[in-house]
């Protein structure tokens, strides 16, 4: 049976969420001590993203912040004191990035008061005028790149954060669209069991459903797209956070090969229904 169970990135659920776990071990386990009897690790830092709740005030996120949970005075913190990917590494820039996260984190960066902005520093990051000219750095010359043997390698090394899932589409789109080749379609499949509720969920409508964890109803790819599993299909080489990039395309199956993890670099099937 579990003893510990590690949640990481915990501030970013809702508080609902660890008191249904608290409730589910607590039935699972026929213990009604706190989690089951079960040591509940929590990893996160209030500091960066909260729950995110849609069209809702700054208020109902603190709201469902655990901090909020009747459960949170049971918790005992625990301090990190020291960022090992920085210290390991040596690299003296990402030491001061490092340091001003946290001050930024801590609310010691001066804010506009009429547009309620943050002032970053001029050393902080260096800024681009548009999303293309954004790309252009990040993913130079992608054609080029592209043909190069080391393109793998290449893809790893770089990435756009966005803070919200339709930024990060919208970029996705812009970069595939300059990878050469034709692009591959694949849809979801979008009947019901039971026709006559058909007319209660319109087709149209569940297809223009973008929850956040699951794939577009529509999915367009290309050879050499960077791809994202979101289940566990053979753990732990593929599984939930994996990142592959596209080999080929077939109708039914999309070949691709690991881009992380022990199993990197191998080739591997995965069925379109998945």
């Amino acid at each position: 049976m579990c003893k510990v169970i590690v949640w990481d990135e915990c501030t970013m659920a809702h508080k609902r969420a660890l008191e249904a776990l608290d409730r589910t071990l607590q039935d699972i386990r026929e213990n009604n001590r706190l989690m089951g009897g079960t040591v509940l690790v929590l990893a996160g830092d209030f500091r960066q993203t909260l729950p995110v709740i849609p069209r809702a005030t700054p208020a109902d996120e603190l709201n469902a912040c655990l901090k909020a949970s009747y459960l949170w005075r049971h918790v005992r913190k625990m301090t990190l004191t020291t960022n090992m990917r920085v210290h390991l590494h040596e690299d003296l820039s990402a030491q001061r990035f490092a340091q001003q996260l946290l001050r930024l984190g801590d609310g010691d960066f001066p804010v506009d008061p009429d547009t309620d902005l943050i002032s970053f520093p001029s050393d902080f990051c260096k800024l681009t005028e548009s999303p293309e000219e954004l790309i252009v750095k990040v993913f130079p010359d992608i054609t080029n790149n592209f043909r190069n043997h080391q393109w793998l390698c290449w893809l790893c090394e770089r990435a756009i954060l966005a803070p919200m899932n339709d930024g990060v589409n919208k970029i996705n789109t812009e970069i595939q669209n300059q990878l050469p080749g034709p692009a591959a379609t694949y849809e979801s499949i979008d009947t019901v069991v039971d026709r006559e509720q058909a007319v209660c969920y319109p087709a149209e409508f569940l297809n223009s459903l973008e929850p956040p964890g699951m794939p577009p109803h529509r999915l367009v790819l290309k050879v050499g797209s960077p791809i994202m599993l979101l289940r566990n299909m053979d753990p732990p080489k593929l599984c939930n956070g994996t990142r592959l990039c596209v080999k080929s395309l077939m109708a039914n199956v999309i070949e691709a090969t690991i881009l992380t993890g022990k199993a990197k670099g191998e080739d591997v099937f995965i069925h379109a229904s998945q």
